[in-house]
Order: structure tokens, then C-alpha cells, then sequence
């Protein structure tokens, strides 16, 4: 693990924190979902029945797993047996680690797209896997991101283990379409690989961009293993509480890895998020709701960039946008990064960070935009005053 030392987003954070800056760097929500599943979750833990507050069994509770298998069928035609094909996690993090750690052997070779989450190298390395990134790249006057099918081709060799593929992508915002991802499935199948979807993001997507599961795409559900969470669905992300869906020979395979790393998460809160699923007091309308409020958002802030400086790409999903520092004299994301929080009082997150070739993304910064109007406002108003004014980042953030 050498090389993989504190977090940028934890660095952004402590920034922010440090400096008294406005963060929009970390891409957590500033308030909470739905009060019912919270009402809930403090139901079920202060009547402590059926053992709640003690270890939930290995696999999750039997009513998380039963609420997942129930809407991934209902939503996306996936059927999948809540016995061994649903595996609840602490959090996609845990699941996606399980996943990498269980099936990736030293020298297997993982293709990813980058920019990428920072988990994914990090458990890549753990697991003596090889990453070869295709970078996503913005395209047409919209700029929005995607891959090139023939540098994709290009990345899968005879040492190819297993695909991982994040939709709606962090931090790019691009929500992959049947057409991308039937080149992934295609690659898949003439390849013998694993596919490894994230899609935490799942129910966050605008503009009438839809999300299809790569596993429900013909012939992949045998061979993809899904990870999903509640927390940004429903905008509780300290809940640390995902599952796994896939053919039971991998999630069995998940499993075995996982039960000797965190074994099993919250039953209380598992119970809660059951019936956040199930809709039972009217969550998934909660969910639509909240993703009209995060497209206005998402508007909100970009023109608000735009008035600023920056170029913005266009977001399709997820609490994120991308923006070009280069016509405000950035040329380093790094260091423009570390000295906005204290010459303009605003955090963000270079996107350099999460490539591995990071001479792609020099200029651009990740801003989120999951937080109050008021906190958005505060921001673009403080990234205006220093626009107009002059100000510009300190001569080391010049590169």
C-alpha cells in the first residue's frame, strides 16, 4: 500500500475544516433523507426485538436481502434469489473490495475507467492486480464524457480478470448508455471476464438519462456482480450499508472474502432501509423528489461556475460536476485546489487525483453540488468575489 496515503477527500475536508472554507469537495449531502427511515431505524433499535442490536446473520438480514432481490426485479427485470445471490456489505466500499479481493489473483489484469473512484486502485493493489485505465474523455459541444471503444479494446489482453464499470460515474457525471455499455458486454463475452458494476447512483440520474444495469444486458447477468448502497439513494452515507447481487457462485466467492473483513453491518438499520425499499411509507417518492432538487442543483452551481471562470462539462447523474480551471489561469489542479479554500473560502477536489495518467486532468476540478441552495449560493458568490477582484491562486497553484 505504499503510495496510497490519506485520501484526497479527506484532505479536501480537513482543508475546509482548517481554513472555515464552504466544502464542496467531499460529495456527502449537508441534510438527511427521509424521515420515516430514520424514524424507523430509532424504532427498531430501542425495541431491540429479535436480537436487532446484535449480530445480524452473515448474509444481511433475510428482509434487506428479500426488499433488494424484489426491486431490482421490479426496476430492472434482474431476478435474483435472496438466499446466495444477495449479500448485504458495510457500505459499496466493503462490497467492491470483497469483490476485487475474491476474484482477482496476483498478475490478473483489472480495465477501469478513469477518472476513477480511489477505492478501486487501492483494492486492486491489495488483491496484486494489474490496473490498465481507458480514460473517459469529454466529447461534443455538451462535454459530456465517455470512452473510446477501440482504446477500450485496446486495454484487454490475455491477462484480463475483470472489468469494472462505474454508472452513473463519479466523477464525470456521464450516465453509460445501452450502447456503451453493450461494447463493455461484448468484451466481456469474447473475453471470458468478470464485469463489476457500482452503481450507487443508481436512482440519482437527470435530464431523462436513464440507468441500465450492465447485468441486464443478454448473457451478463452470469458473469456481473453488482454493488449498490443505501446511502446515496436516500442520503444517509454514515449508514455504510450496500449489498451485492450476482450469480451465487460469485457472491458465494464475495462472501467467503468478506466474512474475515467486517463479517456483517447494523441489523437496526438494515430492517429500516427494508422497508425504505419496499416503499412502505412512500421513500421512493422521497427519492424522485430529491433528484429533481439535486438536477437544480447541478444547474444551479454550473451557471454559477460559468459566471465565475470556469468551464463546466455537462452532468447526466450523481452530486457531481467537472470544471475547467484553465481559463482562470490554472494550470495544476493540485495546487489550485489547496489554496482555494483559503483565497477564495471554497473546497473542491482536483480530479487529477483519481487517474492514473493525471497529465489527462491537470485542469479540472470536481465540485458537489448535493448540498442546501444556501450553501451553493454562499459558494458561487465567494468564487465571483474572487474571480472579480483579481485574485488568482497563489504563484505555486500556477504550476
Amino acid at each position: 500500500m505504499r503510495g496510497f496515503g490519506e485520501t484526497v477527500f479527506a484532505e479536501m475536508t480537513r482543508l475546509a475544516t482548517d481554513t472555515g472554507a464552504i466544502n464542496l469537495g467531499q460529495g456527502f449531502p449537508d441534510t438527511d433523507g427521509p424521515t420515516s427511515l430514520l424514524e424507523g431505524a430509532a424504532r427498531r433499535i430501542r425495541d431491540g426485538g429479535d436480537s436487532v442490536n446484535q449480530y445480524p446473520p452473515g448474509l444481511g438480514r433475510p428482509e434487506l436481502r428479500a426488499a433488494v432481490a424484489a426491486d431490482r426485479s421490479r426496476r430492472y427485470g434482474l431476478d435474483y434469489d435472496p438466499s446466495d445471490e444477495v449479500y448485504v456489505t458495510v457500505g459499496a466500499t466493503g462490497g467492491i473490495a470483497a469483490a476485487v479481493l475474491s476474484t482477482v489473483e496476483p498478475g490478473d489484469e483489472v480495465v477501469l475507467f478513469e477518472p476513477m473512484y480511489d477505492s478501486y486502485p487501492a483494492v486492486i493493489a491489495m488483491a496484486g492486480g494489474v490496473r490498465r485505465p481507458v480514460t473517459l474523455r469529454p466529447t461534443g459541444p455538451a462535454g459530456r464524457f465517455t470512452f473510446d471503444p477501440e482504446e477500450l479494446r485496446a486495454a484487454v489482453g490475455p491477462r484480463t480478470r475483470m472489468i469494472i464499470v462505474n454508472s452513473p460515474h463519479n466523477p464525470t457525471g456521464t450516465v453509460l448508455t445501452r450502447e456503451e455499455l453493450a461494447v463493455i458486454a461484448d468484451l466481456c463475452h469474447e473475453h471470458d471476464l468478470i464485469a463489476l458494476t457500482d452503481e450507487v447512483y443508481e436512482h440519482l440520474t437527470f435530464d431523462g438519462a436513464e440507468h441500465v444495469p450492465l447485468a441486464a444486458l443478454p448473457g451478463m447477468r452470469e458473469r456481473t456482480i453488482t454493488v449498490s448502497s443505501v446511502g446515496k439513494t436516500f442520503s444517509v452515507t454514515a449508514w455504510k450499508t450496500g449489498w451485492v447481487t450476482g450469480p451465487r457462485e460469485l457472491v458465494r466467492a464475495v462472501r467467503t472474502v468478506n466474512q474475515f473483513l467486517t463479517f456483517s453491518a447494523n441489523g437496526a438499520l438494515q430492517l429500516a432501509i427494508a422497508d425504505a425499499l419496499s416503499d412502505v411509507s412512500g421513500e421512493m417518492g422521497w427519492v424522485g423528489q430529491l433528484r429533481a432538487a439535486l438536477a437544480g442543483k447541478r444547474d444551479r452551481l454550473s451557471v454559477g461556475l460559468r459566471a465565475a471562470g470556469f468551464d463546466v462539462t455537462h452532468t447526466q447523474g450523481t452530486y457531481f460536476v467537472m470544471a475547467d480551471i484553465g481559463p482562470l489561469g490554472g494550470t495544476d489542479g493540485i495546487e489550485f485546489a489547496r489554496a482555494m479554500p483559503r483565497e477564495a473560502g471554497v473546497a473542491m477536489v482536483p480530479a487529477q487525483v483519481l487517474y492514473d495518467r493525471p497529465t489527462e486532468a491537470r485542469h479540472l476540478v470536481r465540485f458537489a453540488f448535493c448540498k442546501r441552495d444556501e450553501v451553493l449560493d454562499a459558494a458561487i458568490a465567494r468564487l465571483g468575489e474572487w474571480s472579480r477582484t483579481g485574485a488568482r491562486p497563489s504563484r505555486a497553484a500556477q504550476g
